[in-house]
């Protein structure tokens, strides 16, 4: 393994987790990234040295900093302002991977990591290297297949399920994962659809506001915002895979106003869909280093 190491993940069509760039870096004294905000996770592993994460918490006005060293993990969340920088005597080697999806915010919180606890201690210090070989893999993999690399990305994530030492207690949880389950599973086959919150908790036989309560405690966002991260996520697709007219994805992913969809993809994906669709049918063609 060198010090340098990027690559971007091919413009494939996956929505439950998907990776966007990995790579590994040997940092100079000092060297820093940020402050920045990122529209994804970013999750890095310290594989020898020390450094200094600045980290913006959940009300995004508070800043924390946390001071790390090799075996340490630490997470990025999106829409947040964070910098971090390599110690002057001992600067760091880590590992990253940024990937997003409809269950990564889900997932990350069951491992204990959110924007309130934003580091990555595995219970036994032998166990971090489970995680620290799998995001290894996939940095020096970057011509493996599409679907071989997103094994992987699961893998990861399991292995930060597994050893991290925040991870939450599944005991007593089965029955709120089951409501969980039945409600996603509503909504992903009925997303087309004008579906109304109302709508999905009753498929879960359960009140409106405790639904609305225990969507958000176990899914990390509100029902509503969950069922846009669908429609969003399926349109992305429709658009990097096909030829179907803007107008048309829209009615078919639940958007009878285009004019809302435009508004919606907007504020969720940073680009207008027009844009959008035209840098992603090039993305896997192009590309630059955006992090370190």
């Amino acid at each position: 393994m060198g010090d340098f190491s990027f690559s971007v993940f091919p413009n494939e069509n996956f929505l439950d987790l998907r990776i966007y760039q990995y790579g590994y870096e040997q940092c100079g004294p000092l060297h820093s990234f940020g402050p920045f905000i990122r529209n994804h996770y970013l999750f890095h592993y310290i594989i020898s040295g020390r450094g200094s994460l600045d980290a913006t918490g959940e009300d995004g006005v508070t800043t924390r900093r946390y001071e790390l060293r090799a075996g340490q993990g630490f997470l990025i969340c999106p829409g947040l302002i964070n910098t971090y920088f390599a110690d002057e005597a001992d600067p760091w080697k880590y590992v990253w991977i940024e990937f997003d999806g409809l269950h990564a915010s889900e997932s990350l919180r069951y491992a204990g990591l959110t924007a309130a606890q934003p580091v990555y201690q595995p219970d036994e210090e032998e166990k971090g290297t489970q995680v620290r070989d799998l995001m290894l893999y996939i940095a020096e993999h970057p011509d493996a297949s599409p679907l071989h690399l997103i094994g992987y990305l699961y893998l990861f994530i399991d292995a930060l399920l597994q050893t991290s030492s925040t991870r939450l207690s599944t005991q007593g949880n089965q029955l709120k994962d089951f409501y969980i389950q039945e409600a996603v599973n509503y909504i992903e086959q009925n997303y087309q659809r004008n579906l109304t919150v109302e709508e999905v908790a009753d498929a879960c036989r359960l009140n409106r506001s405790y639904f609305s309560k225990l969507f958000k405690e176990n899914m990390g966002c509100p029902p509503q915002e969950f069922l846009i991260g669908v429609r969003l996520a399926k349109a992305a697709e429709l658009m990097c895979s096909s030829d179907v007219p803007i107008s048309e994805i829209a009615v078919r992913c639940g958007y009878s106003n285009q004019f809302h969809f435009s508004r919606a993809f907007k504020k969720h994906y940073k680009t207008p869909p027009q844009k959008w669709r035209a840098q992603n049918r090039r993305h896997s063609l192009t590309g630059g280093k955006n992090e370190g």
